[in-house]
């Protein structure tokens, strides 16, 4: 029973993260450009492994039952995507190519930062982690939740290792600006839909 509910929370959790959004379109094209891929990856999963821990907990009914909370997420969460639209299209815009190492043009703590930013800034991750599995988690007797959180964490840890470490493979494809534009303004589009989903409440 408890493997059952294990691949429960782990089906549930890789069915919400496994989507087009800002968090998975950041980390794409930070793999693509090979920056701090293992610090990223880290950085996400084990975000997502708090939020997911705080829902199994208890606290998705608490946030839910804040509507002036969940505004001010709303909001800041907009205005980040719309700030990181506009300079996935500032590149697009320019071009560039992976001539030079992307680690010697980004420092790991402005990329830590980022990635902590669209994560944490972004509501969506915390209606996926905290209240959507919250609320599931909730359902099942109290001896069960632990390991219905380990299965949705695992499937957090699975996705973002993979997806940071596998875009290194479309690298070549990269070595071209225009692949770049390409990347930088779907990047870019998928921003700025979550940030008009988020605007629209």
């Amino acid at each position: 029973m408890q493997s059952a509910v294990f691949f429960q929370g782990l089906a549930i959790s890789a069915g919400l993260i496994v989507a087009i959004g800002a968090q998975n379109a950041f980390v794409l094209a930070q793999g693509v450009r090979g920056a701090h891929r293992l610090q990223i990856a880290l950085a996400c999963a084990s975000s997502d492994a708090l939020l997911i821990a705080l829902g199994v907990g208890g606290a998705g009914a608490l946030i839910a039952s804040q509507p002036a909370l969940l505004a001010l997420a709303r909001w800041g969460g907009a205005a980040f995507l719309l700030v990181y639209a506009a300079m996935a299209l500032r590149r697009a815009w320019h071009g560039e190519s992976m001539t030079l190492p992307a680690d010697s043009q980004q420092s790991v703590w402005r990329v830590l930062l980022a990635t902590l930013a669209v994560t944490w800034l972004n509501p969506h991750v915390y209606l996926d982690t905290v209240v959507l599995l919250g609320g599931v988690a909730a359902q099942l007797p109290a001896q069960e939740r632990f390991t219905f959180g380990l299965g949705a964490a695992l499937a957090s840890w699975l996705w973002f290792f993979a997806l940071a470490y596998g875009a290194r493979l479309l690298a070549p494809l990269f070595t071209r600006p225009t692949s770049w534009r390409v990347l930088d303004t779907s990047v870019a589009l998928v921003m700025l839909a979550v940030a008009y989903q988020l605007l629209q409440g």
